[in-house]
């Protein structure tokens, strides 16, 4: 490794690194050391302002495109090259943790700052982002913002969207870009020469096998859907249940039916129901509106593909007493990720002498979204017992700072010097 880069990944700086995820964990805190900063909500104007006054400290350049995703730029010699970009998500889980997506905006800063503190001057500018809404838990589905931004969805799909509050997507938009005026506009779908982001692994693997650097060769595939089932509101006391229309009923019906469809010996295959809205929800009256969503992933096209077909028959199929209606909220195929790519976060990692080790992510990140326009790769680092969207997610400050010093190391070979 060049002298210069040496110089760069010896000004990451780990107590820095480890403060910030401190302080931006205080805004949405929740008991247990959790984080609930919903996206475009009041936490997630107040942690992009912080996140924006370190950024002009430095002087790097601030701009957000349409749907609130947030660029910050450190120029190179090349002003009109094409950027090399890093980022997350700083939104979570409604009980969510402290690492989860913010890791990836934050050790992009920090690689910015070591980048820059040393004195560096790449060909290409590099940008940190951070996308909107990449959990999807407000307003759903997920990874919306970088869908957005590379033209994968339009922007007019999503601002109808509601929360389980009744507020509009386009409301919260709007405020949100209102709370960065002086930032500067970015254009959906700019060049970007590659991407790379850094994340918590959200599973245990690398922790169990002793590793600090995960190599991310790509995602495994999902299906999104939202089921609606339709009955009548009777009293719970009086209806016999021959007469009712019992939406509830179905749903767990619908719900038991689908996970025989999903049924997998191997445990490759992901099914979860996560949110259920029931109308009237009352204890003592017949349910009328079941909504639940549905999330289907898995690593192979053809099984996710077949399953997916699947959904609304079986679904049709298990309802005796109440209309179905099944939408489609989110369709991601399978992403492997630019060999080239991945070959250099590995090559850094080992020249840094950090355990690494390849392996997929089974969730999904902005990255599968990136990697339809551009080079693209993901780094992991460990976190405590694999646990993730959750108060309880942990990560050593030692293997985050690892995580950016990679980082560093591979914006530097993919920026050019």
């Amino acid at each position: 490794m060049r002298e210069d880069a040496q110089h760069a990944l010896a000004q990451v700086d780990e107590a820095r690194l480890w403060r910030r995820h401190v302080e931006m964990a205080r805004i949405g805190a929740i008991p247990n050391n959790g984080v609930n900063r919903a996206a475009l909500s009041d936490e997630d104007i107040a942690a992009r302002t912080l996140l924006i006054s370190w950024a002009r400290a430095r002087n790097f350049g601030v701009s957000v495109d349409g749907i609130g995703n947030l660029f910050l730029r450190r120029e190179g010699r090349d002003a009109v090259a094409a950027p090399v970009m890093t980022g997350s998500h700083m939104d979570s889980q409604p009980r969510g943790g402290r690492f989860d997506g913010i890791y990836g905006v934050l050790a992009g800063l920090e690689a910015l700052e070591a980048i820059d503190a040393a004195g560096l001057e790449t060909q290409r500018p590099i940008e940190v982002v951070a996308w909107t809404n990449e959990e999807g838990g407000r307003f759903p589905p997920c990874t919306m913002g970088s869908a957005v931004h590379t033209g994968a969805r339009a922007l007019e799909d999503f601002l109808e969207v509601k929360d389980n509050d009744g507020i509009v997507l386009k409301d919260a938009l709007a405020r949100t870009l209102a709370a960065t005026p002086d930032a500067g506009a970015r254009a959906f779908g700019s060049p970007a020469a590659a991407y790379i982001e850094a994340h918590i692994e959200q599973g245990p693997r690398l922790e169990l096998e002793g590793k600090t650097i995960g190599v991310v060769t790509g995602i495994q595939g999902l299906r999104w859907f939202n089921i609606e089932v339709s009955g009548k509101t009777d009293h719970a006391g009086t209806t016999p249940l021959k007469l009712r229309k019992d939406a509830l009923r179905d749903a767990i019906a619908i719900i038991n039916a689908l996970h025989e469809l999903t049924r997998d010996d191997s445990d490759t295959l992901r099914f979860t129901v996560g949110r259920m809205l029931v109308t009237p929800n009352s204890p003592n009256s017949v349910a009328s509106h079941v909504l639940f969503s549905v999330d289907l992933r898995h690593p192979d096209r053809a099984t996710i593909d077949r399953l997916g077909q699947a959904v609304e028959p079986a679904a049709r199929a298990a309802a005796r007493q109440c209309s179905v209606k099944v939408t489609p909220t989110l369709h991601d195929d399978p992403r492997v990720f630019d060999p080239g790519v991945v070959d250099i976060v590995e090559a850094c990692a080992r020249e840094l002498a950090l355990p690494c080790m390849r392996l997929a992510s089974g969730a999904s990140h902005d990255a599968m979204y990136m990697a339809r326009v551009c080079p693209t790769g993901m780094i992991f680092v460990p976190c405590e017992n694999g646990v993730s969207h959750n108060e309880a997610e942990n990560a050593k400050p030692g293997d985050l700072a690892a995580g950016a010093r990679v980082l560093t190391a591979v914006l530097l070979e993919l920026a050019g010097r």
